[in-house]
């Protein structure tokens, strides 16, 4: 029986980064995978996602835009060219980690694993049985989405992300249920490419435990682009027939009855974490709510020497949250003292205008007892906002009354993902009021709109009035 420092079960964005950072350590590795490393994320999920969505703002762009002249209707979208080449952009990746791991002496196995015993791995190859001894163990298996009991994803009518991501040709009229950041993403994709998109949302807010007034912003701006959201809306059946998906249901608001019809629906409400047959005794796996697996501040579960990372814990399901944990969980397999802190845990929806956030909303530091300064500053006032065309977004920051310690912020922007870290830098050092505007910002860009958010809350903001 082969012996290992280390095995990680599931090479999606956790799992490939913990082999990675482990092997720069020292340690021996061995990675299962049941199909590609990558896991969802490069595969069908944050990788394809995104390409698809710069592919068709690029198409809706130049069917929106003002200055042009021509025959502009007449421009349509190669969707099999966009298929081929969002693989391309996939296999691109996959092709480069598998390059990385097996330059790191990593070793990559093809197909299931489980923990069968105390430090000893069994993974069910298309060469057979293969068993390993390992001094630990990394779970990093992901999660699925999840369906209803009375609306089960068959792949044709009823479909996930990763049936979203591939089909076929593009649906007259398509129903989502849930506005979370897969719903609102896939709809403002079909949307611009002439589907009637109609999403359902049983919260108040589309974007659920997001800073609500940038949500609500985002939500205002989605509908004038095409989007048909509905909130608080409570399916109670489906009927599926060849082609075409019947929701009923009630609405929460006024308890009225509604009915929607589509040829297709993505069920973007959740997702379930993979915990089935991990380990030989799924007892010994202590679990939370929702059935995500505890863990201490290293990542370790209940079972000594076994940890869990990424979407098996909990929380923001979010690919660099994975990451992030895969690098803790290796680190503390060599003996290092690295632990979570997930105050500064950023997360972005890369609609158009984007939205970001890090840190605490005002709802979530007022719910703290925390006495809270606002600054917000509309992008309306920002010069490179309306160079681009595109200035219906803020930027709000949320900083305590006491200290002005940065507490949290909340972009809504083109390219707001990107001009978070400097933000995120701030809630994870603590960083001040002063301190946002204590560097110098490139004019004209809409990073400009940070500092002048950072100022409003002392009411020394110069682009805008201090009211």
């Amino acid at each position: 029986m082969e012996r290992r420092n280390l095995a990680i079960i599931g090479g999606g964005p956790g799992g490939y980064l913990a082999a990675l950072r482990a092997a720069q350590l020292g340690l021996s590795v061995v990675l299962f995978e049941k199909e590609k490393v990558g896991g969802i994320c490069i595969n069908v999920g944050c990788i394809p996602t995104k390409y698809l969505l710069h592919q068709t703002e690029i198409f809706h762009e130049l069917r929106t835009n003002r200055n042009l002249e021509g025959p502009i209707s007449e421009l349509q979208l190669n969707w099999s060219k966009i298929q081929a080449g969002k693989q391309g952009v996939v296999e691109r990746l996959v092709k480069g980690l598998e390059f990385l791991l097996n330059k790191n002496k990593v070793e990559v196995i093809k197909g299931r694993a489980k923990l069968t015993s105390p430090g000893q791995v069994t993974a069910w190859t298309s060469a057979g049985e293969i068993k390993f001894e390992a001094e630990k163990v990394i779970l990093a298996t992901g999660s699925r989405p999840a369906d209803f009991p009375f609306l089960k994803f068959n792949g044709q009518e009823v479909i996930s992300s990763t049936e979203a991501l591939s089909l076929p040709e593009i649906p007259k009229k398509l129903l989502i249920v849930g506005a979370g950041a897969i719903g609102l993403e896939l709809g403002s994709v079909y949307q611009r490419l002439g589907t009637e998109v109609t999403i359902l949302e049983i919260m108040p807010s589309i974007l659920p435990g997001t800073d609500l007034i940038t949500a609500q912003r985002l939500e205002r701006i989605l509908k004038k682009q095409g989007l048909k959201i509905y909130l608080q809306m409570k399916i109670e059946s489906a009927e599926v027939t060849t082609g075409q998906v019947r929701l009923k249901g009630s609405s929460l608001l006024d308890g009225k009855p509604f009915e929607f019809s589509a040829d297709r629906v993505l069920i973007a409400a959740g997702r379930k974490p993979n915990i089935e047959d991990l380990v030989w005794d799924e007892n010994l796996l202590r679990q939370q709510k929702g059935n995500y697996l505890e863990v201490d501040g290293q990542g370790q579960t209940s079972i000594p020497g076994v940890y869990a990372i990424g979407d098996l814990t909990g929380g923001k399901l979010l690919a660099h949250k994975a990451y992030y944990d895969g690098r803790v969980a290796a680190e503390s397999a060599a003996g290092l003292n690295s632990q979570l802190d997930y105050k500064a845990l950023p997360a972005a929806i890369f609609t158009n205008p984007e939205l970001a956030s890090v840190g605490l909303s005002q709802a979530e530091a007022e719910a703290l007892g925390i006495a809270v300064k606002i600054g917000e500053f509309p992008l309306q006032a920002n010069g490179r906002a309306l160079t681009l065309d595109n200035p219906d977004g803020l930027v709000r920051i949320i900083a305590s009354e006491a200290d002005d310690v940065i507490l949290g912020a909340h972009l809504l922007a083109p390219h707001a993902s990107e001009m978070l870290p400097v933000l995120t830098m701030a809630v994870s050092s603590r960083l001040k009021i002063k301190d946002l505007d204590s560097i110098i910002y490139i004019h004209p860009t809409l990073s400009e709109a940070i500092p002048e958010a950072a100022l409003k809350a002392k009411k020394e903001a110069l682009h805008i009035l201090n009211l």
